[in-house]
């Protein structure tokens, strides 16, 4: 009994190690047949290890740049007004909304005229006695005078009757004087816009008590918009081509609100501070424009561009060309024998998407826009089309590598398949060795 007990554990033994040893290479067969397949993708693939690289190119270009400095500026009103009441009163009507645009001279406020209507009525009255009393006087002494000549009254009555004439006379002038003082404060309580612009906030209402002072808090401030001035500050190095390029017809100064749109005024330079800030080292300067849309506004930050002049063969290159590095910018050149080189640049500006070269390339030359992670200098690549695609310089080699490509592809695929076969068969047999 034992001793079939032990010829059937040692069948079971035997039964598992045949088939973990069928099991170990049926694995280790089939791990090589895919690192074969992987080999053969790696080494025909494109874009492997071994492959070219398809990369996408762009040629420097030669054209017009302007040369600029670039600063934050403040737009500033050329005329700003607070409106104040030069008379006292009760303010009875206010002749325009807030933020409306007004003219000057056009009425804004009324302050109740009665009080001044009738101070100028008196004095009026006044003038209109002291006028009847000169006349009055004036004829006494042209009836005296005869009467003097003859002997008929004493010089002392006439001399009376002439300066009575000059007292009537002074007292007119001050009547006078009394009439456009009264009519002065009569037109005070008119209160009209001293300038053209735009209004503000409006910081009294009809029914309140006015009062004739400087202090306080204006009625309502007036801003011209146009035209407008913008100021702005740039570092004391950058003065000297300021005043270089300051008589030169190219010079202009643009306003641009968002720094990568277009600009939206244009202007000439005004005004140079006579002084640099020394906490900043700045100079400030003012340029004035032309705002008659009110596209920009007091108190507005914008982005002042001074273009100095124009460098009119400027070599241009995107800036997704250029690549910054330990030891300045660089970008990847390829040869005309499709080998990447970096080279060394020195960028002179940047305007928007567009970076200006001063030196290390030059009109024409080939630079790559999309760096690969796998390209290395001294590499060979293939310089693809509009679409991504590679180029059409190596037509020839493109064609005759997809076809054998494909045959590859068609002799990988047959082998696979007869080796798997193979595989089938020998497991089979070592399966029926261990029964």
């Amino acid at each position: 009994m034992k001793r079939l007990i032990m010829l059937l554990v040692f069948a079971a033994v035997s039964a598992g190690v045949a088939g973990g040893y069928w099991y170990w290479q049926q694995s280790s067969q089939s791990g090589d047949g895919a690192a074969k397949t992987e080999k053969g993708k790696g080494k025909g693939g494109k874009g492997g290890r071994g492959g070219v690289l398809t990369v996408k190119v762009t040629r420097a270009i030669s054209k017009p740049m302007p040369v600029l400095i670039e600063a934050v500026g403040t737009v500033e009103s050329e005329h700003s007004v607070q409106v104040r009441a030069q008379v006292s009163g009760v303010l009875q009507v206010v002749q325009f909304k807030e933020g409306d645009r007004v003219k000057a001279g056009q009425t804004l406020f009324q302050v109740d005229p009665r009080t001044f209507q009738a101070q100028y009525n008196q004095a009026l009255a006044a003038l209109a006695r002291d006028k009847a009393q000169l006349e009055n006087a004036k004829a006494q002494q042209q009836r005296l005078e005869p009467l003097l000549n003859r002997e008929f009254i004493t010089r002392q009555e006439y001399d009376v009757a002439v300066t009575s004439t000059k007292s009537l006379e002074a007292a007119v002038q001050s009547s006078q004087a009394q009439v456009e003082q009264a009519r002065i404060q009569l037109d005070y309580s008119r209160i009209t816009a001293p300038i053209s612009g735009r209004t503000g906030q409006l910081a009294v209402r009809p029914g309140n008590l006015v009062a004739a002072s400087g202090s306080g808090v204006p009625l309502v401030t007036i801003n011209s918009t146009d035209p407008i001035l913008v100021a702005f500050s740039i570092p004391e190095r950058q003065l000297e081509q300021v005043r270089r390029y300051q008589g030169e017809k190219d010079m202009r100064i643009e306003i641009l609100p968002d720094r990568a749109g277009a600009p939206v005024a244009t202007g000439k330079l005004v005004f140079v501070d006579n002084t640099v800030t020394t906490q900043t080292g700045t100079v400030l300067l003012k340029t004035r424009v032309d705002n008659s849309k009110e596209v920009i506004w007091p108190g507005q930050f914008v982005n002042v561009r001074i273009v100095l002049t124009v460098e009119q063969d400027a070599v241009v290159l995107p800036e997704a060309a250029v690549q910054p590095g330990q030891e300045g910018s660089f970008v990847y050149l390829i040869d005309d024998a499709n080998k990447v080189k970096v080279q060394p640049v020195k960028v002179s500006r940047q305007l928007g998407n567009e970076i200006v070269i001063a030196s290390g390339v030059k009109a024409g030359d080939q630079v790559i826009t999309e760096i690969p992670q796998t390209l290395t200098p001294g590499a060979t690549v293939q310089i693809a089309d509009s679409e991504g695609k590679a180029g059409g310089e190596k037509g020839k080699g493109k064609g005759k590598g997809k076809g054998e490509g494909k045959d590859a592809k068609e002799g990988k695929e047959g082998k696979e398949a007869k080796d798997g076969k193979d595989q089938e068969k020998a497991g089979k047999e070592k399966q029926s060795e261990a029964k």
